[in-house]
């Protein structure tokens, strides 16, 4: 099963860390169709063929997650735009 997993070091305050990493979840969420809750500084997500977590700390961001077949199709694509947000909300 393939899996996703990314780090990102950050110099925010553990409010606006997990500010940026809600504005990835729903703009990810939008696109993919994955529903998202917190649970203190972890960020849960599911939809079916894919769930997993984003973690925050005051240093550092970290996005798990477990790929479905069909999904794993897209890693690279989903990889990328997780990325993407991150780096510019984190920036």
């Amino acid at each position: 099963m393939p899996s996703i997993d990314i780090r990102r070091k950050h110099h925010h305050s553990l409010k606006e860390a997990k500010a940026a990493v809600k504005e990835t979840a729903a703009a990810i969420g939008k696109k993919f169709g994955i529903e998202s809750a917190w649970q203190g500084n972890t960020l849960h997500f599911e939809r079916p063929g894919a769930s997993g977590k984003i973690h925050v700390t005051e240093k550092e961001v970290h996005v798990t997650a477990e790929l479905g077949f069909l999904l794993g199709a897209l890693k690279p694509l989903i990889e990328k735009e997780i990325q993407g947000h991150l780096d510019k909300g984190l920036a």
